[in-house]
């Protein structure tokens, strides 16, 4: 099964609406990041790993960080699928990149 942006975002709306508060959100989404780096420094040996799925565990707080992402745009009614693709298109004029998003998307 697949989920689109759209679908994510209605679900986190659904969720939070009545007692999501995006600050609060934030702080969790703060704590995520904190998490993700602790597990890349454990990756790259600069912090003790006792034979740990560190893959599983990168891709377990990558997850954490797109819910708490999602759920903060979902309440402020930000559309992450229009911001993303004009996001990147701005960021490949500005990069010099051969095609943005869009143009990927158009050519799958």
């Amino acid at each position: 099964m697949k989920v689109s942006i759209t679908d994510y975002e209605d679900y986190l709306y659904e969720h939070y609406k009545g007692h999501g508060i995006d600050t609060s959100l934030f702080m969790k989404l703060v704590e995520e990041v904190g998490e993700v780096a602790e597990v890349l420094n454990k990756r790259d040996g600069r912090k003790a790993s006792n034979g740990e799925d560190l893959k599983s565990q990168l891709a377990n707080e990558l997850v954490d960080v797109i819910h708490y992402a999602f759920a903060i745009a979902s309440l402020n009614q930000i559309n992450l699928n229009d911001v993303v693709l004009e996001k990147d298109k701005k960021a490949s004029i500005k990069y010099h990149h051969e095609r943005n998003l869009e143009q990927f998307l158009l050519e799958r």
